[in-house]
């Protein structure tokens, strides 16, 4: 398990989410002001904190009228990697979703990322269809969808 804290993202965060984020592809990147927009909005944003660093975030996307939270974004430092953060931001996501109604997750991964869809299959989510030429480049998109736990509906 992680010795990460994971919290709710707030705007005094902006420059460290986005400075995190650094390791996406140019195309994937939010601006300061889709980080602004994510905060003010309907989505739940949540960040790790390690040793008093931002070392992860997640954003979950909500749409009024439905009971499926999206998976946006996820990122954990690379020198971060593998000591679970990453399935801590997805748990604190989960319970977030359900606590607001929710009862499936989904997201879109590239189907290059096999260490990413790996990390979501380990977490219960399974593969639902793919989509050709989904990303900027022409890259197909795995989609995956998980039933959200009700038990978990503690929000951080």
């Amino acid at each position: 398990m992680t010795a990460a804290t994971i919290r709710p993202a707030t705007e005094a965060d902006i420059p460290a989410l986005v400075a995190l984020e650094q390791g996406f592809p140019e195309e994937d990147r939010f601006s300061l002001r889709t980080w602004r927009r994510l905060l003010r909005g309907h989505a739940l944003t949540y960040v790790a904190v390690s040793d008093e660093e931002i070392t992860g975030a997640a954003v979950f996307l909500l749409r009024e009228g439905t009971k499926v939270a999206r998976l946006y974004s996820i990122t954990v430092a690379p020198a971060q990697r593998g000591k679970g953060i990453a399935g801590a931001l997805i748990s604190a996501g989960e319970a977030g979703a359900a606590s607001r109604g929710c009862d499936r997750l989904r997201l879109e991964v590239r189907q290059s990322n096999a260490p990413a869809i790996q990390l979501y299959e380990r977490h219960g989510f399974r593969v639902m269809a793919h989509a050709t030429s989904y990303y900027p480049n022409g890259e197909t998109a795995v989609r995956m969808e998980k039933a959200v736990n009700p038990a978990v509906s503690h929000p951080i």
